[in-house]
């Protein structure tokens, strides 16, 4: 097929993708009891309208405690699942662009002030503050109230509260599931041995880590039927001693034998200790060593910005898409301006096909 490879599609189980662009999860923090409101209407309604070939809908709770701050969206019962009903409409009535959702639980990084206030730890006494669990009673920061490590009846009502949510997503209709087992969250906190102390079962070797993890994966591939299932994962702690792109690779190799469709790898969030070289496309490398040991589909992400970066890592065969998150905030629009640059075709909505320049004829394909 001629054309950039970054506007060539891509199937994911049976889903398929008109474009390699995806919209990566990206929390607002102006959910009200975990419930959707007009901001989610108006964030994601301009993002369906961004020509890219899939958007996530943010981390989405899975549990009350399991909300990174008050203010983050949950899906738990049948309050949030009509809020997010409500704006799932209100995007599709405007746009057919595919939709999955992120499925999340923060673990020890749960019970935390918005950041526009700061994004501190709110302990459990306080007004907005919870008690946060975690595979060990180890915190995030020194400063921040210990969580309570996780006992298997706990264990067992998280990974439940991922298939209920995942049933959830099935009935609104929801094309793709992704699990977060990125960015210092409760899966990742089971994966790294920084924040994973346990002595038992879930504990201590790379296999014991990877159990907890494999087993809300599996549960949820049961559930959601319809459609995808990808993971987010962290390729590295950024920190010595902690989890690293080797141990990716093995977690990576694990996930696609059990029917994993995707896994999207990201970086770092784990400890306050990480030390990340960031530059344009820093998380690459970790995305293209994933690449190499797997057959599934490989999205990568982090400060990804220019038109002919985002087509070399597709292209070159580092990955097979690329995520955009602050970028694509900037420049809602960046898939219309990439096709152009590349001579790509994107699709537009119809009240805006008046708006393609003389100078790219063919920018939208109607």
């Amino acid at each position: 097929m001629s054309g950039p490879v970054l506007f060539q599609p891509i199937g994911l189980k049976d889903l398929t993708l008109p474009n390699r662009i995806v919209v990566a999860p990206m929390c607002q923090y102006s959910a009200v009891d975990g419930r959707m409101t007009d901001w989610h209407l108006i964030h994601l309604g301009s993002l369906a309208l961004s020509g890219a070939g899939l958007l996530t809908i943010e981390a989405t709770a899975v549990l009350p405690e399991g909300r990174i701050t008050y203010g983050d969206v949950g899906l738990w019962d049948d309050q949030t699942e009509g809020a997010m009903h409500r704006v799932l409409e209100g995007v599709r009535s405007a746009s057919d662009v595919r939709i999955a959702i992120q499925l999340a639980h923060a673990g020890r990084k749960a019970s935390c002030e918005v950041p526009w206030k700061g994004g501190g730890h709110i302990p459990p006494d306080a007004t907005n503050g919870w008690q946060t669990v975690a595979p060990s009673d180890a915190p995030f920061q020194s400063t921040d109230h210990a969580p309570m490590a996780l006992d298997r009846e706990g264990m067992v009502r998280v990974r439940d509260a991922f298939v209920a949510s995942a049933r959830r997503a099935a009935a609104l209709g929801i094309d793709a599931v992704q699990l977060h087992g990125a960015h210092g969250y409760l899966l990742h906190q089971f994966l790294s041995p920084l924040s994973n102390r346990r002595d038992d079962a879930y504990g201590g070797s790379l296999e014991n880590r990877m159990r907890f993890p494999l087993e809300v994966f599996d549960a949820v591939r049961e559930a959601f039927t319809g459609g995808p299932v990808s993971v987010r994962v962290s390729g590295t702690d950024w920190v010595e001693g902690g989890w690293d792109v080797e141990q990716t690779i093995a977690f990576a190799k694990a996930l696609e034998g059990r029917g994993c469709d995707a896994i999207h790898v990201s970086s770092g969030g784990l400890s306050p200790r990480q030390d990340i070289p960031v530059a344009p496309g820093y998380q690459v490398p970790l995305a293209r060593a994933v690449k190499r040991e797997t057959t599934m589909p490989v999205v990568a992400v982090g400060l990804i910005t220019g038109f002919e970066q985002a087509e070399a890592i597709v292209a070159t065969g580092d990955a097979d898409m690329i995520a955009l998150a602050r970028t694509i905030l900037y420049d809602p629009r960046w898939p219309w301006h990439a096709a152009a640059h590349l001579g790509g075709h994107v699709k537009a909505p119809n009240q805006y096909l008046r708006c393609q320049p003389r100078t790219h004829k063919d920018l939208f394909e109607v």
